[in-house]
């Protein structure tokens, strides 16, 4: 098979299209033969050379997928050959073929084509996790994303507007808010010209927000904390502004309020599976309504994951970046 290789980190040039070893599925794995793949953060870090994947997992960047299931590993039941799925991954999204544990598939949800759906699952896993089973929002609550354009943040606003909470977003230009009003937003903050601080308590009459989803982190620390309700919780699934920052613990006292970090490569294959099952019951209903759905900026061959990188990298994008594998994007084609 052909896979996405970083033979040494760099800019996206660094990213090539080689031939390489076809995975075997091993106890509870699956095969899928790659439709598509979604390009995330985590894989710019990883081809700079700053974020390795975890022991075990495929070289190859590529934290989710979608495509068709081509052989089973010894002890799989409930799934069969040629079923459509889609994917969370520790890594190997950029290649024709993957092995995945069986906890980390879903299938593919109604409504939605092959290519879209690998949009879908690190960002619903990533979402549905950090708002619902993390920090609890609640109908009512007031939810504050930052990065509502994002592909984090479009899944976000869809599925906190699901449950009744009213949504704050953060985003760097009118297009981008325009677009977070679409999907439901009720608050637009242009962080390049407001203060999120000030608009917040403005639009609240003081209160802040219950909960913050932040991809930001040390830059906005201190800010976030004082955007914060009583009883709030702020949640930081990202460091686009640094690892380090000071943390005011009398004003997180005087709230009652709290800080999680999560991230998902990482974790054990039975917390993730757990995730993945909680989006399966919770948020595929939503997607097979019409609730909720994938917002996809563009599709590229994922022979050309070095452009697909530069866009991410430019954030003029708006949702999700997609690779279509060689003969998904040779059917589009035609």
């Amino acid at each position: 098979m052909h896979a996405i290789t970083i033979p040494e980190p760099g800019g996206p040039e660094a990213l090539v299209w080689a031939e390489v070893p076809d995975p075997v599925p091993g106890e509870g794995e699956v095969l899928v033969e790659v439709v598509s793949s979604a390009v995330n953060r985590a894989d710019v870090l990883q081809r700079q050379g700053f974020y390795n994947p975890p022991p075990g997992a495929s070289p190859y960047p590529g934290l989710e997928c979608a495509g068709r299931i081509a052989a089973l590993g010894p002890g799989v039941n409930g799934w069969a050959v040629g079923d459509e799925v889609c994917a969370l991954l520790a890594g190997g999204g950029y290649a024709e073929k993957v092995a995945v544990p069986v906890g980390q598939l879903l299938p593919v949800p109604e409504g939605v084509g092959l290519v879209e759906a690998a949009a879908l699952p690190e960002v619903t896993a990533t979402v549905w996790s950090n708002l619902f089973m993390v920090s609890h929002l609640r109908p009512g609550e007031t939810v504050l994303i930052h990065g509502g354009s994002s592909g984090i943040g479009t899944m976000a606003i869809q599925l906190a507007k699901a449950v009744g909470a009213r949504v704050v977003v953060t985003a760097g230009s009118p297009d981008k808010l325009a677009r977070c009003a679409e999907l439901g937003a009720d608050i637009l903050i242009n962080y390049r010209e407001q203060d999120f601080v000030e608009e917040l308590r403005e639009n609240t009459a003081g209160a802040g927000a219950d909960v913050i989803l932040d991809i930001v982190g040390a830059k906005y620390l201190d800010r976030n904390v004082q955007a914060l309700a009583v009883n709030g919780r702020l949640a930081i699934i990202g460091l686009q502004g640094g690892v380090k920052g000071e943390l005011n613990l009398g004003a997180l006292l005087t709230k009652r309020a709290a800080v999680t970090a999560t991230s998902l490569r990482g974790r054990p294959l039975g917390e993730k599976a757990a995730i993945v099952a909680a989006v399966r019951e919770h948020v595929w209903p939503l997607i097979g309504g019409g609730v909720v759905r994938p917002v996809v900026d563009r599709t590229v061959p994922m022979e050309d994951a070095a452009e697909a990188h530069r866009v991410l990298e430019s954030s003029t994008h708006i949702g999700k970046v997609l690779l279509a594998a060689p003969k998904a994007w040779a059917a589009s084609r035609t």
